[in-house]
């Protein structure tokens, strides 16, 4: 009852910050970008909180607690993602784009061929960062309510997917930011007294705490060393090149990342915003490492594989654990307190999600390419929320489908579409004077066709331990995550169809996105 008390709470707050921000989001500026308002260090802080999502608190502990040194892997590259952010989008992304990421893509090109295909994208990519989210939910509450059948995994994704929509219908950019703020302030102190504690229980002794891990995983040393996971065959070592491939390029072509570069006033805020959300990050990404070897030493790998075989319910067990154990009073508060955490995570990161795929489909489908720049900006407005409405749907019934995957993998199969379409695109727009608008349509939809079929193929969804389908294997591609692949593509794609159009480039348009991109000049 405590950790549902706890949840209401949040969800009470949450739907004040919905309802005090509906009153100011009156415009389509309000709407995407949240008027433009915030500050580099609050921006900062809601980037942190779409970014440590539930594959963060949940997912990468529990894989940790389950393959070791293996299961860390995840942590380094979504933090070092981050240096390609800094270094090549944070701030030109700023100063070229509007709202989107296909305002930035469109700048030079023709508007309805790449907004389509950088709409389309943006949505798939954003789908499936949704479902490892949701499923993230309903792995907790299945935990908590001690669900067998399933039945709590389901309502809980349900009603997930339904507080998403009223975010984004009511609260807009402005409301979804605020809510990622408090949920990333809650994240920090949720992770900072789970390591404390898991320090203090080994008073401090780090190499105390790994070797016990490595003694309860069953995999003794090679728990602490790479291979476990990534290093039995070939295949898999490719895989784990393939993984780390999209982690570190993968975040760069997020949308619901790029889109909060235009709710700050200047390039500078937006370059303060990386560097605040570095410094978050990088501080819970080693937390991680504490919280995952921390639970394989305290509960045992095979106690939290029986909870869960994706490890996802790692975190809250070990919560329990420390607090005292399940029949103590502080077991049942620690545990709830961390559980609500989480839940604020879930519904913080699929607010955003939601609100990065609706703009898309109203902003670049719906205004620019349905009704060619003529919509009006209550029409588009209203097409948002539509949009919203349906995506919040079609997430709700495929994560029915994902709930045995681990959360973290499903992160990592987003990062590798993002990297294969979306990354090329944005880099060859930015840097490349001749690419045209056949290259960029080729290249988006080279890396998004190639990364979801080969998804489709791989041991993900048949023929692997945890399949999505179940009863049938028509899987011919080998590896878990297709980034090795689809990336390559997605870039030869956007050169081949370069070379191939006739289209002359516009030099004066891309000496225009230079300057505006190096200097602001003309930014929005």
């Amino acid at each position: 009852m405590l950790t549902v008390g706890l949840f209401l709470g949040f969800v009470a707050i949450t739907l004040g910050i919905t309802i005090w921000a509906s009153r100011h989001s009156r415009t389509a500026n309000d709407f995407y970008a949240g008027g433009r308002e915030f500050s580099g260090a609050q921006n900062g802080l809601a980037i942190a909180g779409d970014y440590m999502s539930a594959a963060s608190f949940l997912g990468i502990a529990g894989l940790i607690s389950l393959v070791g040194y293996d299961g860390f892997l995840y942590s380094i590259g979504f933090l070092v993602a981050w240096l390609v952010v800094l270094m090549l989008v944070a701030e030109l992304v700023r100063n070229c784009g509007r709202y989107t990421m296909a305002d930035v893509l469109a700048f030079r090109m023709s508007q309805r061929p790449v907004r389509t295909a950088a709409g389309a994208s943006s949505i798939v990519v954003s789908i499936f960062y949704l479902l490892a989210q949701m499923v993230g939910a309903g792995s907790l509450v299945a935990l908590l309510l001690g669900d067998a059948n399933g039945s709590a995994q389901t309502l809980t994704i349900i009603a997930v997917g339904g507080l998403m929509i009223v975010y984004v219908t009511f609260g807009g950019m402005k409301g979804t930011t605020w809510i990622q703020i408090v949920k990333a302030a809650l994240l920090m102190a949720g992770a900072v007294t789970l390591t404390v504690l898991v320090l203090l229980r080994f008073d401090g002794n780090v190499n105390a705490m790994l070797h016990t891990a490595a003694q309860t995983s069953g995999h003794g040393e090679a728990f602490l060393q790479p291979g476990l996971q990534y290093g039995s065959s070939l295949t898999s070592r490719i895989d784990f090149i393939s993984l780390a491939l999209a982690l570190v390029l993968g975040t760069a072509g997020l949308p619901h990342i790029l889109v909060r570069f235009y709710t700050v006033p200047t390039a500078r805020a937006a370059r303060r915003s990386v560097m605040w959300a570095i410094g978050l990050i990088g501080a819970f990404y080693l937390m991680t490492i504490v919280l995952g070897f921390g639970a394989a030493a305290i509960l045992g790998s095979d106690a939290i594989r029986s909870s869960n075989a994706a490890g996802n319910t790692a975190l809250p067990l070990l919560a329990e654990e420390l607090g005292g154990g399940g029949d103590s009073i502080g077991g049942v508060v620690l545990l709830a307190v961390i559980a609500a955490v989480a839940f604020a995570t879930i519904l913080a990161v699929v607010a955003g999600l939601t609100l990065a795929s609706s703009s898309s489909a109203a902003h670049d489908l719906y205004a620019a390419v349905i009704h060619k720049g003529r919509a009006s900006e209550k029409e588009e407005l209203a097409a948002a929320r539509l949009s919203a409405i349906v995506i919040g749907a079609v997430a709700i019934a495929l994560s029915l489908t994902a709930q045995k995957l681990n959360v973290a993998f499903l992160v990592a199969l987003a990062f590798a579409v993002a990297a294969s379409a979306n990354l090329p695109t944005i880099l060859f727009t930015l840097f490349w004077r001749r690419f045209n608008t056949r290259g960029t349509v080729w290249a988006i939809y080279g890396g998004l066709v190639s990364s979801v079929v080969l998804v489709i193929f791989s041991p993900v969804v048949s023929g692997g331990p945890n399949p999505l389908v179940t009863g049938v294997d028509f899987h011919w591609f080998p590896l878990a995550n297709p980034g090795i692949v689809s990336i390559p593509i997605g870039f030869l794609a956007g050169w081949i169809g370069t070379l191939r159009s006739k289209e002359e480039p516009d030099d004066s348009k891309f000496a225009e996105m230079e300057v505006r991109s190096l200097t602001g000049a003309g930014a929005y």
